[in-house]
């Protein structure tokens, strides 16, 4: 039996779209254990509710299973994802509330920039928990980390526990893909890509169809759409050459040339506080899903009654294709599948240095999860690189020594807070987000 665990299950998106590919694997009928662990019991409740239900309505047969004790939660795992965001609105809303008042814009602030320097501090310390927890009850499983910021949680698991076992996994590759060849019209099946470099900011360095560039044709495209230039990714590769695979929100905040002036928020169509309002969306999605589970009674009193009614009123499930379920699925059946990881460098990318957080593709099948070798990047994608390095770099730093001065200094080298502030201004900004993550931080404050 495979057994997958969840670590933040109250994560919605995540659990419901892995639980749903999973129960969906014709070869994991009658063969899985999904045990599930939250520190909300409110949403470890609605987790299991739902991973029941759907394995109820596909048929899988699946044993699922609650806990809120994490080291039982991961006793003869296989798999263990983790979806943890600590500190939940709460802290997010401060990480963009006391910068704002400094001047400091964000969009999605979860990455590099000072809300991913806090949220790393946040959340650097429970996955090296989390992984310390693996080596000793279940040392062979795979660490799968959807959590960002995700540039940091693989270098400090690696660097601070010694287990090495850890994927982090990231749609904005697969996405980027897709919305190039649709854009020039390609021909997904023949359509091959190389890309690498960080989460968030790795860059499509081959772009072919037959082996022919398709770079020509997208910058006719581009060229030829007015709107497609009022992008920020967009902006980038026509300065540095190079497609690059995050979004505009994101990439708007990881450079210092935009977030800091009002025309090119206006010209880029930038949203500031764009992840306040989708974590305000998510809150809204989860009251939604507690109606639904509460008036379909499904595994209540009433549906135990009724439980085909029950089942017929369930919404219609279909395969996410998520990137944890196809990781499991090509390793439990040996289908080869190229997937992009994030994991340590060890002179896959030779222009990075060895011990960072890189995303490269991986072959994952039956020989194991094998990293494919890119070589050295270009020198100008290096070179912005190393600026998002020195921000993820200094934040491990930060959280393995348990040292406020070097989230100084991430802070103080981050391109949008340095491009906006002066170094009193970003140290008195930090002094401020220490005391409001007092109760998540206590390092930061010594009696």
């Amino acid at each position: 039996m495979i057994q997958v665990t969840f670590v933040g299950a109250g994560s919605v998106e995540f659990t419901r779209n892995v639980v749903t590919d999973l129960c969906g694997y014709p070869e994991f009928r009658n063969g899985l254990k999904l045990t599930l662990y939250d520190i909300s019991a409110e949403r470890l409740a609605h987790a299991e509710r739902l991973a029941s239900r759907i394995s109820a309505q596909t048929g899988a047969g699946a044993v699922v299973t609650a806990t809120a004790d994490r080291r039982a939660a991961l006793a003869g795992a296989d798999y263990v994802i983790n979806e943890v965001q600590v500190g939940g609105y709460v802290a997010t809303r401060a990480d963009f509330d006391i910068p704002a008042r400094y001047g400091v814009r964000q969009t999605i602030g979860d990455t590099i920039g000072i809300g991913g320097i806090f949220r790393g501090l946040r959340t650097i310390p429970v996955v090296m928990a989390l992984a310390r927890d693996m080596l000793e009850v279940c040392p062979d499983a795979y660490l799968l980390s959807y959590s960002n910021p995700m540039a940091m949680l693989p270098w400090a698991v690696y660097e601070g526990t010694g287990f090495t076992r850890v994927f982090g996994l990231c749609h904005s590759v697969r996405d980027t893909h897709a919305f190039l060849t649709g854009l020039v019209g390609a021909d997904p099946a023949r359509v091959r890509f190389l890309t690498a470099g960080f989460n968030h900011q790795a860059f499509v360095l081959r772009f072919e169809q037959d082996g022919e560039s398709l770079y020509p044709r997208l910058a006719s495209a581009i060229d030829s759409s007015p709107e497609l230039a009022r992008r920020v990714r967009v902006e980038i590769f026509r300065r540095f050459g190079y497609f690059p695979t995050e979004s505009s929100e994101h990439s708007a905040e990881y450079v210092p040339w935009f977030m800091r002036h009002h025309d090119q928020l206006e010209q880029f169509r930038i949203f500031v506080g764009d992840y306040l309002a989708r974590s305000e969306e998510n809150l809204r999605e989860l009251e939604s899903l507690r109606k639904a589970l509460d008036s379909e009674g499904f595994l209540s009193g009433r549906a135990a009654a009724q439980p085909t009614r029950a089942l017929q009123q369930a919404p219609e499930l279909s395969p996410t294709h998520e990137l944890a379920s196809l990781f499991i699925h090509a390793l439990e059946t040996g289908t080869e599948r190229e997937l992009h990881v994030n994991i340590r460098n060890g002179g896959l990318i030779s222009s990075l240095p060895d011990e960072c957080c890189v995303e490269v593709p991986c072959v994952v099948g039956a020989n194991g999860a094998k990293p494919v070798p890119v070589g050295a990047l270009p020198p100008q994608l290096a070179a912005l690189n190393r600026t998002f390095l020195n921000v993820v770099e200094l934040t491990v730093r930060a959280a393995l020594a348990e040292s406020r001065e070097h989230t100084y200094q991430a802070a103080l080298l981050d391109p949008n807070t340095a491009a906006t502030l002066t170094t009193t201004q970003t140290v008195a900004m930090c002094d401020e987000l220490f005391q409001a993550h007092r109760d998540l931080l206590p390092w930061a404050h010594p009696r």
